[in-house]
């Protein structure tokens, strides 16, 4: 008797994907690269402790589409860091993956070509090479863990993680924050609770066994420690924003019933703007005066932002892309960038040395 197929009946193809040891061979991290990502994540870990009143600012395109540009913002936002480093702490966001609510560009590793020919291996290759040249030039970078694999072939050069609001209630991205090596911020649900956000932190901050990969490629049972570093980031839900001090404040509270110290970043995008990008500086200003009236939870904020403001779709000739312009979310524009942060360093500079005592 002859048995029908049973597996595999909606899958057209089964490609080889270079293992991590062998995409590392390719893109070796370098001395100067490693010694920006372990300075990246202990600053924002004493930051956490409190051991550092610093503020430390996640901030850069909702999306990284074009390397060159890329590039180019990571340079500009290298020397306004240097600027304001004694005040905030300039981490560059920089996101390779993007969930989407249905369909869309799922991000640079995902189709690195923009034509839907889903190069994965081309695109994690150019990731991670980006990620050597932004570290290079001694600026940390953030990112958005959203496939369980992608940390094995990136996560050496990287300082900060977000867990996203689709995804913090995801127990196969708790299981990963759990052995992550950077801190690791969740965001509050879509809808807006953050109940799944500390929950997430709870779950992520013990140990985990699940299956995953290692260097070589092979399928693991991967044996976590636990993450102590995970915190709270809010982003707003359901169009109703939760940056105010009420928020902030019942925030505080639903982390320290946890037995979590009440450590908050406040995502100046997204239902905290309303989408609408220029509402971002806003966010970040009232959260500055929240810190400068004596709150001591904000300890971070995000912000996006690119070379110019807004979006731009994708168009069928890429030649007719618009350079430093974000294809994803539409971002602040780079004047309007360091406008904002500056302001929000000569307004921190002599209240955060005190902070606390």
């Amino acid at each position: 008797m002859a048995y029908r197929t049973l597996e595999n009946l909606n899958i057209a193809a089964l490609d080889l994907m270079p293992s991590p040891e062998e995409i590392h061979a390719r893109v070796p991290i370098s001395s100067q690269a490693a010694e920006t990502v372990f300075e990246g994540r202990a600053t924002i870990q004493r930051i956490l402790d409190r051991q550092d009143s610093r503020v430390f600012v996640v901030v850069g395109p909702c999306s990284i589409h074009d390397s060159i540009a890329g590039y180019d913002y990571a340079q500009r936002l290298t020397k306004l860091a240097e600027e304001v480093r004694d005040t905030l702490y300039l981490v560059m966001r920089v996101y390779f993956e993007k969930p989407r609510t249905s369909i869309g560009w799922k991000g640079f590793i995902n189709d690195p070509r923009m034509d839907d020919s889903f190069h994965i291996e081309e695109g994690i290759e150019k990731a991670r090479r980006f990620l050597l040249s932004v570290t290079e030039i001694g600026l940390p970078v953030a990112t958005e863990a959203l496939d369980p694999i992608t940390p094995q072939y990136l996560g050496d050069l990287i300082s900060w993680t977000a867990i996203g609001a689709r995804t913090s209630e995801s127990q196969t991205h708790r299981e990963m924050a759990s052995g992550l090596s950077t801190p690791v911020g969740f965001k509050n649900g879509t809808d807006g609770s953050i109940d799944v956000a500390v929950n997430g932190i709870k779950s992520a901050a013990r140990p985990h066994s699940f299956l995953g990969i290692n260097t070589q490629g092979r399928s693991s049972i991967v044996r976590t420690r636990g993450n102590r570093y995970g915190h709270l980031v809010l982003r707003g839900g359901e169009g109703r924003p939760n940056y105010d001090t009420v928020s902030v404040s019942l925030a505080e509270k639903a982390l320290i019933r946890a037995k979590f110290a009440p450590n908050i970043v406040v995502d100046c995008s997204h239902a905290n703007s309303a989408k609408d990008p220029y509402v971002q500086p806003l966010v970040l200003a009232d959260c500055v005066h929240q810190i400068r009236d004596g709150s001591t939870s904000i300890v971070g904020l995000m912000l996006e932002s690119n070379i110019e403001g807004g979006n731009q779709p994708i168009p069928e000739d890429l030649s007719k892309l618009k350079y430093g312009c974000s294809v994803t979310d539409p971002c602040i524009d780079w004047s309007t960038t360091e406008t904002t942060i500056r302001k929000a360093w000569k307004t921190l500079k002599d209240v955060l040395p005190r902070r606390g005592k």
